[in-house]
């Protein structure tokens, strides 16, 4: 059941419904409110603007059924609009959609497109999708992918969905996802995992990056050779472990970076990717299975890359069947 439109002129109250029900208080504004700015969102939540049940509550607070939220009145200057999804990024993401149900929505995500906004970025997959569809009270994102990351995303369209997936990622078991990243040189095929911990460090430029260290998190990828060019392999990477960056830092610590990785490919791999003509980041989201968390269903949902990497891998001479 969608919610009403919300007038930000005055006082708002909303009433929570079972489809929202265990939702944190902040992606439930964020639902409610889809043309207000992030930031001004979590700005009233932080000053006690936002009640629930008359009482103050913080952004990771749980709302539920029949909860009663106060919304204070938002006065919007043009210039703060939330940014809305182009024409165009609307018609390609209905164009990408892999697989979609009452539960469920799956979209082959585009190379290039955060999947939130924040951070410098004002818009990102899931405001876009919540732009596409104004009627849903619940859209919320099930897994992440790396903004330069193409391939295959899940969305919850339902509160039970995105809690039976999000048990199944905690638990590291029942859902599978195979990746083709495409690495600098001629990975060997005997390596067919690896086994690394990782852990988050700031460079002095504040980038952050993530780098192999005795101290970091357990993490663990299998990899399997696909093919190989002149230049470049072809491989299938499964993270067993779900940390970031993890299939971009263990194959470069094999000393095989993944083609187009502006954060970990060193200056001569950048070079080959200047002369080969590479212009992103050649990792790509293949394929999901798991088990349906509504009907149980065994799912197997698959993402073919865009023409653009897809001409690279020929290019190269590296195809894959799989």
């Amino acid at each position: 059941m969608a919610n009403p439109e919300i007038d930000t002129a005055k006082v708002t109250f909303v009433e929570v419904t079972a489809d929202n029900d265990g939702q944190r208080l902040d992606n439930f504004l964020l639902s409610v409110l889809k043309k207000v700015p992030k930031t001004l969102v979590y700005r009233i939540i932080r000053k006690g603007e936002v009640r629930v049940n008359k009482g103050r509550a913080k952004a990771d607070t749980r709302v539920h059924d029949g909860d009663v939220v106060r919304i204070p009145p938002l006065r919007l200057a043009p210039e703060q609009a939330a940014a809305q999804a182009s024409d165009d990024l609307l018609g390609l993401l209905a164009r990408s959609i892999v697989y979609e149900d009452d539960a469920l929505l799956a979209i082959n995500k585009p190379h290039g497109l955060a999947v939130h906004g924040g951070s410098g970025v004002s818009l990102g997959l899931i405001e876009a999708l919540r732009q596409m569809y104004p009627d849903h009270s619940f859209l919320e994102l099930v897994h992440r992918l790396d903004r330069d990351t193409s391939g295959i995303i899940l969305v919850a369209k339902k509160r039970s969905a995105l809690v039976g997936l999000q048990k199944m990622l905690v638990n590291k078991s029942g859902i599978r996802k195979r990746y083709l990243a495409l690495l600098h040189g001629r990975w060997p095929a005997s390596i067919n995992e690896v086994k690394a911990p990782l852990k988050k460090f700031e460079r002095q430029s504040g980038e952050r990056i993530m780098l192999v260290d005795d101290e970091g998190k357990a993490s663990h990828t299998r990899f399997r050779l696909l093919s190989a060019g002149s230049h470049y392999s072809l491989v299938e990477a499964e993270p067993v472990t779900g940390r970031t960056h993890q299939i971009r830092v263990h194959s470069q610590f094999q000393g095989y970076a993944i083609a187009g990785d502006d954060k970990y490919r060193d200056k001569t791999q950048t070079q080959i990717d200047q002369v080969h003509g590479v212009k992103r980041l050649c990792l790509h989201a293949l394929q999901l299975e798991f088990p349906h968390p509504i009907t149980g269903k065994a799912m197997c949902l698959r993402a073919e890359p865009g023409d653009e990497l897809a001409q690279l891998f020929q290019q190269e001479g590296c195809s894959y069947e799989l």
